[in-house]
């Protein structure tokens, strides 16, 4: 009965949507105008601000963030934001910043308000020790995919809440409300996950790219091995022999990796291993509001279960 109640996007949209109906309704004045460099960013954009804000994805569900090009039309939205919200460590360094040179305001600029990097909130893993582009496309910062830990979830929503009351102090009630109720519910969705997610403990899987670390540290995961031979090179099919010669011995639960990942590599693994391949989903829709987040992490977890209970 509990798994039912966590694979809707309403789980937390409608505790939300319940305590505040209204409570923007009567908003005066402008709606606060964010910039968001992923979807799972603007998602959570719209649960804190509701309709006290305007937001806008640079990125769609199915683009990798880490290649992605300064647009004239990515400029033009950028010029208008009061905040922009992105991943940090390093996830955008090859757009984000020609975007805020050519078209960034003051007030949105590195150590302002309106300048918010979920990765400088959070715990970042994967920090390299030797920066060398011989070891593949590494981040000097860490590994940027945070919010594949949901328990980072609420840290940048709060620091989110705050920001939004710093940039539209008339509403900075409302923002810190919408937070209040999202932690609450947030936690009580997180105890059942985490319920759930305690028989996955130590299931031995294979990813197409590290992007997965941070979840699987949340569940207990054993990451057997990557396709990619170093983060951003795409596996040779010498490579991909190796792997499954050395997986014989040890096979995974199942190989893993998102829609934006070429399909081809985990194919041939798993039907040489005999095993699953699943593609799981990477971040949200684009347009998503409220509960999507929630959703995202639901679903990981029904594929998951699948795995686990049918070997």
């Amino acid at each position: 009965m509990a798994r039912a109640s966590f694979r809707h996007a309403g789980a937390v949209a409608a505790v939300i949507l319940a305590l505040f109906a209204g409570s923007s309704a009567g908003a005066e004045g402008a709606q606060t105008r964010v910039f968001a460099c992923e979807p799972e960013w603007a998602s959570l954009a719209r649960t804190i601000g509701d309709a006290d804000v305007e937001v806008f994805s640079a990125t769609t569900e199915s683009q990798d963030p880490h290649h992605i090009r300064a647009r004239p039309g990515l400029i033009a939205q950028i010029r208008h934001a009061q905040l922009v919200f992105c991943s940090g460590a390093g996830l955008e360094v090859g757009w984000l910043p020609i975007l805020m040179q050519r078209g960034a305001a003051a007030g949105v600029q590195p150590g302002t308000a309106g300048y918010l990097m979920a990765a400088d909130h959070v715990e970042v893993i994967e920090k390299p020790v030797v920066v060398d582009r011989s070891h593949g496309d590494i981040h000097p910062e860490g590994n940027p995919h945070v919010h594949l830990d949901p328990r980072n979830i609420p840290r940048v929503a709060r620091e989110l809440a705050q920001r939004l009351a710093q940039i539209d102090p008339a509403n900075a009630d409302r923002y810190q409300a919408r937070f209040a109720a999202f932690d609450q519910e947030w936690s009580r969705l997180l105890d059942a996950w985490e319920a759930r997610a305690k028989p996955l403990q130590g299931l031995p899987v294979v990813v197409h790219h590290k992007s997965w670390s941070y979840l699987i540290r949340w569940l207990g995961l054993r990451e057997g091995a990557t396709l990619e031979p170093k983060p951003g090179v795409p596996p040779t099919a010498s490579h991909l022999q190796g792997l499954l010669e050395r997986l014989r011995g040890d096979p995974p639960a199942a190989v893993i990796r998102s829609q934006i990942d070429s399909p081809a590599p985990a194919q041939w693994l798993a039907e040489k291993t005999g095993v699953p391949h699943i593609e799981f989903p990477f971040t949200v829709a684009r347009d998503a509001g409220p509960g999507a987040l929630a959703d995202l992490f639901a679903g990981i977890l029904d594929r998951l279960e699948k795995v686990s209970t049918n070997p």
